[in-house]
C-alpha cells in the first residue's frame, strides 16, 4: 500500500535513515525538520500518516498533533526519547493513534506504519454510527456523545470505543484491543490499551475513577457496557 508519508524528525541521520525506509517500502516520503514546517506542509499537500518526533526544536511534536487534530484525522505515529507512563499518556491524548520509542528497530517502525495505513483504509467501510445506551458514536464525522452531550474523542479513542460497541458486555483483551486498533498482530506495548481507556474514562465517565460505561474485567480485559 503506497502512501505519501510526512517525516518530522530534527536529527539528520534518524531522518535520512526513516526515510530510506519508507521509501523502500514503496512509499512517497516528505521530509522536515520542524514543527512550523510540519504544519505548513499537512495544510498544504495531502498526506496519508505523519511520523512525527515529539521532541523538535521551536514548536514541539505535541502541539503539532494537537493543531492538527483540530483539523484532520490523518494518522500520527509519534517517536519520542522517553518511554515514561506520562509521555505516552499525553502523546496519546495529544491525538497521536501509534507511539514508538527511540531506539527502535526499522522493521517496527515500518510494521506501525503499514498498520495505521491499514487501518485508516479498513475504517472507510465500517459503519457510520453505533450506539450504547446514552455513548453515540459517529464514526464519519469522528464525534461523539454522551447523555447529548459532545465529548471530544481522538481517531484511536473513537476506534476503541466502536471496537467495544460492537458487542455491549462482551469482554476484550487487551492484546484483541491493540490488533484491533493497528489491525496488525504485532501490536508492541499492550499498555497502550490502558493509556487508551483511562483517557476514554475521563471524557465519558461521571466519575473516572468509578467507570460505570467501560469497565474492567479484572486479569481479562475490558467491556463497554449499557447506561
Amino acid at each position: 500500500m503506497s502512501a505519501r508519508i510526512l517525516v518530522v524528525e530534527d536529527e539528520p541521520a534518524l531522518a535520512d535513515a526513516v526515510s530510506y525506509a519508507l521509501r523502500s517500502d514503496g512509499h512517497e516520503v516528505v521530509c522536515v525538520d520542524s514543527g512550523e514546517s510540519a504544519l505548513a506542509v499537512a495544510r498544504e499537500r495531502q498526506i496519508d500518516a505523519l511520523v512525527l518526533d515529539v521532541g523538535l526544536p521551536g514548536l514541539s511534536g505535541i502541539e503539532v498533533a494537537r493543531q492538527l487534530r483540530e483539523e484532520s484525522v490523518v494518522p500520527i505515529l509519534m517517536l519520542s526519547a522517553h518511554d515514561s507512563e506520562a509521555d505516552r499518556v499525553v502523546g496519546l491524548e495529544a491525538g497521536a493513534d501509534d507511539y514508538v520509542t527511540k531506539p527502535f528497530a526499522m522493521s517496527e517502525l515500518l510494521a506501525r506504519v503499514r498498520a495505521i495505513l491499514r487501518r485508516r483504509q479498513l475504517d472507510a467501510g465500517t459503519p457510520k454510527a453505533r450506539a450504547v445506551g446514552g455513548l453515540h458514536l459517529d464514526l464519519e464525522r469522528y464525534e461523539a456523545t454522551v447523555d447529548g452531550k459532545p465529548v471530544r474523542l481522538t481517531p484511536s479513542e473513537l476506534r476503541l470505543l466502536a471496537f467495544l460497541a460492537k458487542a455491549p458486555g462482551r469482554v476484550h483483551s487487551r492484546r484483541a484491543i491493540m490488533q484491533h486498533l493497528w489491525d496488525s498482530d504485532f501490536v508492541g506495548d499492550e499498555r497502550a490499551a490502558d493509556l487508551h481507556v483511562s483517557n476514554i474514562r475521563r471524557k465519558i465517565e461521571r466519575d473516572p475513577q468509578y467507570p460505570e460505561r467501560l469497565v474492567t474485567v479484572r486479569g481479562v480485559g475490558y467491556k463497554l457496557i449499557v447506561v
